[in-house]
């Protein structure tokens, strides 16, 4: 699973480093670290990192091919089947 935090974005509120903590950790106050390849064995907790960032600075993409859409607040809504 492939993780992108939008460092712009982040405020460094730490939310994500509290729940998926293998894979996020702040460096100093401010400054975000992150693993951009967490391992799927993390998923749980990196999603509910990802939903919990004040900001929504992180993304999740499965790497399961190109077309896979990236999982939070800025990916594409499905189309529900007619």
């Amino acid at each position: 699973m492939r993780v992108v935090v939008d460092l712009s974005r982040c405020e460094g509120y730490a939310q994500c480093a509290f729940l998926a903590p293998d894979v996020f950790r702040m460096h100093g106050e401010e400054a975000l670290m992150y693993h951009p390849n967490a391992d799927d064995a993390q998923r749980d907790q990196v999603l509910r990192a990802a939903a919990a960032c004040p900001v929504q600075a992180i993304l999740v993409d499965r790497l399961e091919g190109p077309d896979v859409p990236l999982e939070g607040p800025d990916a594409p809504a499905e189309a529900s089947p007619s």
